[in-house]
């Protein structure tokens, strides 16, 4: 069985909505991890340790969108280009992928999602895609949070979590780390 995990930079309020402020990042507040805060590299070493780990990676259909036409060629990112990718959307059409972003290919549903976590392989990461994580936290699908939480309050925006009445469910703290500018990282795995 394979992991999915999602990873990403989080308010203090739980808002993961325009971390960048790039194109599509329209929250009046965006480049909020970037903006007012003293760069501090060891704060970002989660990012480098997450790469070992990524066999693969998935997007909701807009981070898909967002992020197809500039991760091939960043330098950033170039450890991530010929790994395979899975994009969940009822609405992308096939034609719609980027070629030369290594293998991708386009799940239909949450419950393709579910087959796809039942077969071989490592561990799959999920890069922004905020309405996706909600929708695959909500079906019990989600193991493991990579955060690093800003010590920023946005007030509005796009949650990493929602506000549906549904069981609760209990998260165990594998790791834990704050920073001298705030940021904290914190790394849950959801307890089954």
């Amino acid at each position: 069985m394979r992991n999915l995990v999602y990873t990403g930079f989080m308010s203090l309020d739980g808002v993961v909505d325009s971390p960048g402020g790039g194109p599509g990042e329209e929250h009046r507040s965006g480049g909020w991890v970037f903006k007012d805060l003293e760069f501090v590299p060891e704060a970002w070493s989660l990012k480098g340790e997450e790469l070992a780990d990524t066999t693969a990676l998935m997007f909701g259909r807009r981070s898909y969108e967002a992020f197809a036409p500039v991760w091939p060629g960043s330098e950033d990112h170039a450890d991530y280009k010929e790994l395979p990718k899975y994009v969940v959307s009822a609405t992308l059409p096939d034609d719609a992928l980027v070629d030369g972003w290594g293998p991708t290919t386009i799940l239909r549903s949450t419950e393709d999602v579910a087959a796809l976590k039942e077969g071989e392989g490592g561990a799959i990461f999920i890069h922004g895609s905020a309405e996706l994580a909600r929708r695959l936290s909500d079906a019990g699908l989600i193991d493991q949070y990579n955060l690093l939480v800003f010590p920023v309050l946005l007030g509005a925006g796009k949650s990493l979590f929602g506000r549906a009445d549904r069981d609760k469910y209990m998260l165990a703290l594998r790791e834990s780390e704050s920073y001298p500018n705030g940021i904290l990282k914190l790394v849950y795995d959801v307890k089954r």
